[in-house]
């Protein structure tokens, strides 16, 4: 009996353990068609105009699907959960525990998203990836040398691979893309490759998401079996299942990936992080930017805004339940139709690019003309020393000593590029690749979108000079039930954990006097700063003349990438 017991107990252990194996796999998702975006009827790979609400009618399976006029695109993303190290502005490295890239990796190193279309996404690397890269394929030897990220281009899948075993059997052909992956690649890129912030996600309303989380392990904690989770932190998604509460919903082991689904349907700054143990991932680093773009991005040019909005509203003759607001039906509507039709067109910024807004205003209040992601954050290295050196973490004693932008301590906010670190596995990562360094055409106007990711302090930045002016609160835009403007003024703004807040810094030289504005009151060359007035986030650790503190640049023009000016002209 013993000796069948023991039998028994072992084919049950092998059986588990099985099951166990094949329920974890590092896999990707990025469908090329589905219900909500046919490619029969639409191309998945490219954002169309937007000329009214998406036409839907119920299928012959009984779904709501797209007959005509199919608005938004297909975006897919994959970032690792593990661990990494960071460097702050006084030179010392910080352990983490963090999210990192494994798709849109050029795109991530040049301070932009990796949310890619599914033709980027669903793309095989030629070659093999090195560990540590972008940073070990562009030449980058140090924090203060970064390389040049311009010589490492690929943006799809980090190790996405064909089904050869597919291809063999004549089940499908050549390439054969299914989400099989190469897991040494995962590993080689994944591995001590964290972020912070964590890889950037942006992408527009009525586009379907697809976000893969792999979960790689912690290198410098192999006794902690840590499962991660996404949790797109005030965002309106209708599925708890893909809400990243692991009460709720599911958590993602180390060696299993899992992807979110997410059905964009409204505009705003949010922010997403890890739900297991918050305060402790949190403050480890686990969180990042993110932002849905809105539809009157994509209005064609010479079309009124306020009739575009009417027609987001439901107020036209094609209505779509999914996003309609009526506030005389829907009190919880975030796009109302603004009280006064100001009559303003869709046209073009100050670049020359098709003029963009950061809510469906109907009247061009949020326009701007470039685009910078703000992330407020602070650290406790002892918090992070502890977690490092197998020690019991004091989360009562917390308390944040280096106050962050993007990641970076000033004067690290200023650089430009992404900012390397040698970490444990002797390989340059780019562990701080959003620069902090907000550059202004000459006239022009920029959207901050802020976010305070700290999990003990409020926080605030002001500014000297330059007029800033909040248009959003929490992703919602600032306007009353009668759809009156409430936005407003201010020369600083306060944060506490968890919040997010859009602002324009107006450089528009707007009232600069009545004799044609011959003297600029932000002329090119002018120089000013976004800071906070705290005295003590004006710190690294005990170094004074540092911390939360970045400079905001007025340029002749600036280029760098099609959202962000990272150089100055």
């Amino acid at each position: 009996m013993r000796n069948g017991y023991a039998l028994s107990l072992s084919l049950l252990l092998v059986v588990i353990a099985s099951g166990i194996a094949n329920s974890q796999s590092f896999r990707v998702q990025c469908p090329t068609s589905t219900i909500t975006h046919p490619s029969t009827l639409t191309n998945v790979n490219a954002e169309p105009a937007y000329s009214g609400p998406t036409t839907l009618a119920i299928n012959s399976n009984g779904f709501y699907a797209p007959t005509a006029n199919v608005n938004g695109a297909i975006k897919c993303q994959q970032v690792s959960g593990g661990d990494g190290y960071s460097t702050m502005a006084d030179g010392t490295q910080t352990f983490m525990f963090s999210f990192g890239p494994l798709s849109g990796l050029a795109d991530i190193a040049n301070g932009q998203a990796g949310t890619e279309f599914p033709n980027v996404f669903n793309t095989v690397y030629p070659g093999t990836l090195k560990p540590g890269d972008p940073a070990m394929s562009d030449g980058a030897t140090s924090g203060a040398s970064p390389g040049s990220p311009s010589l490492f281009t690929f943006n799809g899948a980090a190790g996405l691979m064909p089904d050869l075993d597919a291809i063999a059997s004549g089940a499908c052909t050549a390439p054969c893309l299914d989400g099989h992956v190469d897991p040494r690649q995962i590993m080689d890129i994944g591995v001590m490759n964290g972020n912070i912030p964590a890889p950037l996600v942006a992408f527009d309303e009525d586009d379907e998401m697809f976000l893969t989380l792999t979960n790689v392990g912690m290198l410098m904690r192999p006794d902690l079996f840590e499962q991660h989770t996404i949790h797109f932190h005030g965002y309106p998604n209708a599925s708890s299942f893909y809400d990243g509460v692991p009460d709720a919903s599911v958590a993602i082991n180390i060696g299993g990936s899992f992807t979110y689904y997410y059905l964009a349907p409204d505009a705003g700054t949010y922010f997403w992080h890890c739900h297991i143990t918050p305060p402790e991932h949190l403050q480890m680093g686990m969180v990042g930017q993110l932002y849905v773009r809105p539809r009157q991005d994509r209005v064609p040019q010479g079309t009124s805004l306020y009739t575009a909005l009417q027609q987001q509203n439901g107020l036209g003759t094609t209505v779509d339940l999914r996003t309609a607001c009526n506030p005389n039906n829907d009190i919880l509507c975030s796009a109302f139709t603004p009280a006064i039709n100001t009559g303003l067109n869709q046209g073009l910024d100050l670049l020359g690019n098709p003029q963009r807004y950061v809510y469906n205003d109907g009247d061009g209040s949020t326009a701007y003309d470039v685009e910078y992601p703000i992330q407020m954050h602070d650290f406790d290295p002892n918090f992070h020393f502890v977690g490092m050196t197998f020690n019991p973490e004091a989360f009562v004693d917390m308390r944040g000593k280096y106050f962050l932008l993007n990641g970076r301590s000033y004067p690290d906010t200023v650089a430009t590029g992404p900012q390397a670190t040698m970490s444990s596995d002797g390989r340059m990562h780019y562990s701080q690749p959003l620069p902090a360094l907000i550059n202004i055409p000459a006239g022009g106007k920029a959207s901050l979108r802020l976010v305070n990711l700290s999990v003990e302090q409020y926080h605030t930045l002001a500014t000297l000079g330059i007029p800033m002016k909040e248009v959003g609160f929490n992703a919602k835009l600032l306007r009353d039930q009668e759809g009156n403007n409430t936005e407003f003024y201010t020369n600083s703004i306060t944060l506490g954990g968890g919040e997010s807040l859009d602002v324009i810094l107006d450089a528009s030289d707007a009232g600069c006097g009545s004799a044609g504005c011959a003297v600029k009151l932000y002329p090119a060359g002018s120089v000013f700063y976004l800071y906070t007035p705290n005295l003590d986030h004006l710190s690294n650790d005990a170094e004074n003349f540092g911390g939360m503190m970045t400079e905001v640049h007025i340029c002749n023009s600036v280029t760098g990438g099609s959202t962000y000016g990272n150089t100055c002209n």
